[in-house]
């Protein structure tokens, strides 16, 4: 059993590496209850990038809805554990 298996709502240290390089953030902490309006820098634009930058990072894709109805950093997570 993995770690991420044990802790649903994890960040993996990968998945924070791709979104504070987006920002240009060195050691902002993100954690899994992590909304885009708590960090500087991440708006609509932000967004988008970051979510580019994850599916290339992590080879997937994502939908326009499964994008929609993100909440928080961990809800992103979740949805890259299932899809890798």
């Amino acid at each position: 059993m993995s770690a991420r298996d044990e802790d649903p709502l994890m960040i993996s240290e990968k998945l924070k590496k791709v979104i504070l390089a987006e920002l240009d953030l060195d050691g902002w902490d993100i954690q899994d209850r992590t909304t885009a309006g708590t960090v500087p820098g991440w708006d609509s634009l932000s967004h988008v990038q970051i979510i580019s930058a994850v599916e290339a990072a992590f080879g997937i894709r994502f939908k326009t809805a499964e994008i929609v109805r993100l909440k928080d950093v961990g809800q992103l997570q979740a949805l890259i554990d299932a899809k890798t």
